[in-house]
């Protein structure tokens, strides 16, 4: 299938139960937190995509100018917040996108969010910007899943979902990989280019005219993120760590990772989600 033809595929990109249903019961109070809605939303991939495909919308009159999810929040009424999150489809069940362990993926979207966010303030590049790059990055994956399921699971047999060469696969085998698809969906929704570069690019950024940084931080934070799902020692550390971008950020290995989100305390109780 071709990348326009698979973009244009209907499909339900599938939200936490949990952050719907936090969402739903903050929303429904008369004078709801705002912080901690903005808190629950920087969980969600899909949710966050939702509100910001909303945001930049021409109902609002700041199409591709909307790049976080606070600046989105503060566009949309609560009655329409109600709305969108009332309507969100769910994950809930191992096979809502067959292929792909979604607790895996929400865990690894929103650790590569808070890195890139973290890496993105040393190298003086947009936070919001940055962290929105980050949680919508992968879900270009989740699209292929739902849309062309057995090319998904096909290249599945080949490579795992969330291993670093996964990018590299699908485009031998497709002609285009996840964060094509990623950056598609971004065009799509109008989100700022900056933001899309970002999505297009950051498997390969120096493949771009002209180099987007934004796409060297989200390239770093998804090659440490993966590496952490494969449980890779410090030899295979230091031996996949993509020397290029970090040269060109002023980044090295271990500036990379001391910043590593895993051990920021997540309290979903006290409210420090992010």
């Amino acid at each position: 299938m071709e990348l326009n033809a698979l973009l244009a595929v209907p499909v339900a990109l599938p939200s936490q139960p949990r952050a719907v249903a936090l969402l739903m019961s903050e929303l429904a109070s008369p004078e709801p937190d705002l912080r901690r809605v903005n808190q629950v939303f920087c969980t969600d991939p899909a949710m966050a995509a939702r509100l910001l495909e909303e945001a930049n919308s021409p109902a609002f009159g700041a199409q591709g100018h909307i790049a976080g999810i606070p600046e989105a929040l503060a566009l949309l009424g609560v009655r329409q917040l109600r709305t969108l999150v009332a309507s969100a489809p769910l994950g809930t069940t191992s096979r809502s996108v067959p292929g792909v362990n979604l607790q895996q993926f929400w865990r690894y979207s929103l650790r590569t969010a808070k890195l890139a966010r973290s890496l993105a303030g040393i190298v003086h590049q947009n936070p919001l910007a940055a962290y929105t790059a980050g949680l919508l990055h992968a879900l270009g994956e989740l699209t292929l899943h739902l849309a062309d399921p057995d090319r998904a699971q096909s290249i599945n047999a080949l490579i795992a979902p969330l291993e670093l060469r996964r990018a590299r696969m699908e485009q031998r085998v497709m002609g285009y990989s996840y964060a094509h698809i990623s950056a598609g969906m971004a065009r799509r929704w109008q989100l700022p280019p900056t933001v899309v570069d970002a999505l297009q690019h950051h498997c390969a950024p120096f493949d771009n005219g002209v180099y987007e940084p934004l796409a060297g931080v989200l390239h770093l934070s998804a090659w440490r993120m993966r590496a952490g799902e494969a449980e890779m020692d410090d030899k295979e550390l230091a031996v996949s760590f993509p020397d290029e971008v970090g040269v060109a950020l002023g980044l090295d290995i271990d500036m990379v990772l001391q910043q590593d989100p895993i051990d920021w305390t997540v309290r979903p109780d006290a409210g420090d989600w992010v």
